[in-house]
């Protein structure tokens, strides 16, 4: 069997240097010759929570030649209409494409190549870029988990389940569209106030300040996940859904002591966002919270705090606003209200 990771970066790095290590054929493709240079010639360096160096196949997208039977995306969603019409013609006719992206972009990647060989996951650990060759895992080694699903009928949906296992835990969900949107309301919420603040998902979830604000964006996504009728599946175990969502002061208080603790194995994340801006790139912010705010006006939720962390990014894209903790202060209005 052929295959691959498309967008070989920061988590594209790690998980080809686990599935490689586990002794599976897999190629590594990335459009950064210099990152592909050090691969080829001295391998993955996984560093962070664990250390290790390993011999991987690495490719530009120029170099490839083959079709797969299994492609595992983890690119930027920016470009996705560009470059799943590129790799539909490097994908066999049963083949099938897992995009390991955030936010919710099966329905449009269906579209290109088929739902059949449309395959999501949810993937819930991090990674840092370090320099060619060298990403840093961010999560500890007993959180490596995947939320896998198939959009159609789930070409391959067994063979891709087999390559994360490579890494770490996978589930396969019935409920996909759930398993999504639980990595959703984290993205939105963790990955969304890194990227305001130039903090790690720990320095979010321990300052106060910015702990509430925290708070309320995961009310927001409870709520239009519940008016979209969106079943939100568990966490790793925890029903995040119930363990956050809130009416009276006492289950205010709980759950917003509860966010630290949730937090605690992946404190040292920070948001792929937030690597983007520092090295002057648009990020994605349209397709996690913006998804968020796009989901509440369908369904009659409003989501002021989603809404401003798009508005903030986009700001600081401008260069309106800095990368700072202060932006914390700029959601004051809104929880005065």
């Amino acid at each position: 069997m052929k295959c691959a990771i498309y967008g070989a970066g920061a988590m594209g790095t790690v998980l080809g240097a686990y599935i490689a290590k586990a002794g599976k054929e897999i190629d590594l493709i990335n459009r950064n010759q210099k990152h592909v240079a050090a691969l080829k010639e001295k391998g993955a360096h996984v560093v962070g929570t664990v250390e290790f160096t390993q011999k991987v196949r690495a490719l530009l997208p120029s170099e490839m030649t083959e079709r797969y039977d299994v492609i595992l995306l983890m690119t930027k969603q920016r470009d996705n209409a560009q470059i799943v019409t590129f790799l539909k013609e490097y994908l066999k006719e049963d083949g099938a494409l897992c995009t390991c992206q955030n936010g919710l972009p099966e329905p449009k990647i269906a579209e290109i190549i088929g739902a059949d060989r449309t395959l999501g996951c949810a993937i819930a650990w991090g990674a840092t870029f370090r320099g060619e060759g060298v990403s840093e895992l961010t999560s500890d080694p007993s959180a490596l988990t995947f939320s896998l699903g198939a959009y159609g009928k789930g070409n391959h949906l067994q063979d891709v389940k087999a390559l994360l296992e490579c890494m770490g835990q996978v589930t396969v969900e019935n409920n996909f569209i759930g398993a999504r949107w639980s990595k959703l309301l984290i993205n939105s919420t963790f990955s969304g106030l890194s990227t305001v603040t130039g903090g790690t998902f720990g320095d979010v979830s321990v300052q106060k300040a910015s702990r509430r604000v925290a708070q309320r964006l995961i009310k927001e996504c409870i709520d239009v996940a519940k008016a979209a009728d969106i079943a939100v599946e568990p966490v790793q175990g925890h029903r995040i859904d119930k363990l956050f969502d809130y009416q009276g002061r006492l289950k205010k208080a709980i759950s917003f002591a509860l966010i630290p603790v949730a937090m605690k194995k992946h404190g040292k994340l920070i948001s792929s966002m937030l690597q983007d801006l520092k090295k002057g790139k648009t990020c994605e912010i349209d397709f996690i919270n913006g998804v968020v705010c796009e989901y509440g006006r369908k369904v009659g939720v409003a989501t002021p705090f989603n809404d401003r962390t798009v508005e903030l990014v986009h700001g600081i894209e401008e260069g309106k606003y800095p990368i700072s903790f202060a932006n914390i202060a700029r959601y004051d209005d809104l929880i005065r209200r």
